[in-house]
C-alpha cells in the first residue's frame, strides 16, 4: 500500500512499535522526524521537555503519531485487586499514558496543516474500553487509556473547527510482541512490531475527517468507549 503521508512525526520512535512505524513510513518515502526519550530527551511526563522537543519544528506534518506508553512504571505492576491500588501508580499512569499524548497535541497543533488532510493519532489499548471490560483488574492502565480516549475525542471536536480536514484518533495496535507485553501476552496471539506498524498505517490511510475523534482497532473497526 502507498501511504499518503509525505511528512511524518513519530513520538516514541525508539520503542518497538514506534521504531517500526518510523521504518515503515520511511520505506514508503515519507520524510520522517523521529523523536524519543532515549535519543532526544523527550519526556512526556514533563511539559517543558515536550515544548523543547517540538519548538524547533516548523514545517507542517501530514501525520503525527504518539507511539509511547507503558504498562509497568517503576515498581508498580498491573493491579489484580482493589487492595493493590496505589495513588502514585495511578498518577504515573495518567501522566505518561493520558496527559503526555494530550500535551503533545497541545503543542503540536500548530504543526497540523489547515488546508489539507492530516492525521494525529495516539496509541491506546483495547483494555481502555469501558464497555469492553469484562475481566476487571489493571485499574491504573485501563483508566489512563480510557482518559486518553476521552482527551483525544474532546480535542477532535475543537480541532475540527480550525482544521476541518484533520482526523484525530486513538488506535489499538493489537497484542504486539514487545518488551511491554512480553510478561502479559498470555495466550493472546501476538504480531511483530513491523506487522503492527503496517496494520496501523493502513487504518490511518483509510480514515477520513468524518471519522475524527474515534477509537479504532488495528483493522479499523470502532472499539466501544
Amino acid at each position: 500500500m502507498t501511504y499518503v503521508f509525505p511528512r511524518s512525526l513519530i513520538i516514541g520512535a525508539s520503542g518497538g512499535i514506534g521504531a517500526a512505524l518510523a521504518s515503515a513510513l520511511a520505506a514508503k518515502g515519507s520524510d520522517v522526524t523521529a523523536l524519543s526519550r532515549s535519543a532526544n530527551g523527550l519526556d512526556l511526563t514533563v511539559e517543558t521537555s515536550i515544548t523543547a522537543a517540538l519548538s524547533p519544528l516548523t514545517t507542517p506534518y501530514d501525520l503525527i503519531l504518539v507511539a509511547t506508553g507503558a504498562l509497568e512504571l517503576g515498581p508498580h505492576r498491573p493491579e489484580k485487586t482493589l487492595r493493590a491500588l496505589d495513588p502514585a501508580a495511578l498518577a504515573a499512569q495518567f501522566a505518561l499514558n493520558a496527559t503526555g499524548p494530550a500535551l503533545v497535541l497541545k503543542h503540536a497543533l500548530r504543526l497540523i496543516p489547515r488546508d489539507r488532510p492530516a492525521c494525529f493519532a495516539a496509541l491506546s489499548a483495547r483494555v481502555g474500553s469501558i464497555g469492553d471490560n469484562g475481566l476487571g483488574g489493571w485499574y491504573a492502565y485501563r483508566a489512563a487509556k480510557a482518559a486518553l480516549n476521552q482527551l483525544i475525542r474532546t480535542a477532535a471536536i475543537e480541532v475540527k473547527r480550525t482544521h476541518p480536514q484533520a482526523t484525530l484518533c486513538t488506535l489499538h495496535p493489537g497484542t504486539v510482541a514487545t518488551p511491554l507485553t512480553a510478561a502479559y501476552a498470555g495466550g493472546h496471539p501476538t504480531v511483530p512490531p513491523a506487522t503492527a506498524a503496517e496494520n496501523l498505517l493502513a487504518v490511518l490511510a483509510a480514515l477520513t475527517p468524518d471519522r475524527t475523534g474515534g477509537f479504532y482497532d488495528w483493522q479499523g473497526k470502532p472499539i466501544p468507549w
